[in-house]
């Protein structure tokens, strides 16, 4: 139980990695509240998770300042407390090549990826750091370290992800609170399985070919898997990774080359 009386926080809790890392740290002690959009799907959830009151939902929309503000804010009112942040929420959309890419996609990317990142991270600091101790963990890619085609708003706001994980570390690696960002490689989720094609799309190729593709450029010659991210994750949640942070750490089977 190596997260026995801690609080975390997931944003885009409900599917995929996000879930993943919710269950593996309600299966270390933890309490968790989950933020998503889709209320009916979150209740499902709930009950497949069957964690009781260990574990709660609370509807927002990460590229809404005001919702990921109040999900800290509740998260912390609910429980009594927020030792752990998790911004998972995030992807990518409207795949166009930089020169066709319209502003108004590229400001959604930031919104999406970036800006939900720092406004939870603005908000929940101030807390972890009075307690003396947190954990942020931002859920950055892959592409937070390579270039993909068609991806020039997702990679960039993935870089910056890292960037501003590093950052945050070493303004509050005094006061007990550590910052890392996980970049998993291609995790075929149900989200990547229904949009995948479209994104293979606009790099060229079909959704087997890219897989292939992802596969091919790592080590281990297949997708990284959801509990490989979340067995991270609950290390660097947990007092064992006190010694942890400023980093980006790859979980992408030697596709990376730092």
């Amino acid at each position: 139980m190596k997260l026995e009386g801690k609080v975390a926080a997931v944003t885009g809790g409900t599917a995929g990695i996000g879930r993943s890392i919710a269950e593996a740290f309600l299966e270390e002690g933890a309490s968790v509240a989950l933020m998503a959009r889709n209320a009916e799907k979150a209740a499902q959830v709930l009950d497949e998770i069957g964690a009781g009151a260990r574990c709660t939902f609370i509807a927002g929309d990460a590229t809404s300042q005001s919702d990921v503000e109040r999900f800290v804010d509740e998260t912390a009112a609910h429980f009594g407390s927020l030792d752990i942040l998790v911004n998972n929420a995030g992807g990518a959309s409207d795949l166009q090549p930089v020169m066709q890419l319209s502003d108004e996609a590229f400001d959604l990317a930031m919104k999406w990826n970036l800006y939900a990142t720092f406004w939870a991270c603005r908000r929940a600091l101030p807390g972890m750091c009075e307690r003396g101790y947190g954990r942020i963990i931002n859920i950055s890619s892959v592409e937070g370290k390579l270039g993909k085609p068609a991806m020039g708003a997702y990679v960039a706001a993935k870089h910056a992800i890292n960037g501003l994980t590093k950052s945050i570390a070493h303004e509050v690696g005094t006061m007990g609170v550590t910052a890392n960002a996980i970049c998993p490689g291609l995790v075929i989720t149900d989200i990547v399985r229904a949009n995948g094609p479209d994104t293979a799309k606009a790099m060229g190729m079909t959704f087997d070919e890219m897989v292939d593709l992802f596969s091919a450029e790592s080590a281990v010659k297949r997708p990284t898997e959801l509990a490989e991210v979340s067995a991270l994750a609950v290390l660097l949640a947990s007092p064992a990774g006190s010694g942890i942070t400023g980093q980006a750490i790859s979980v992408d089977g030697g596709t990376t080359p730092y």
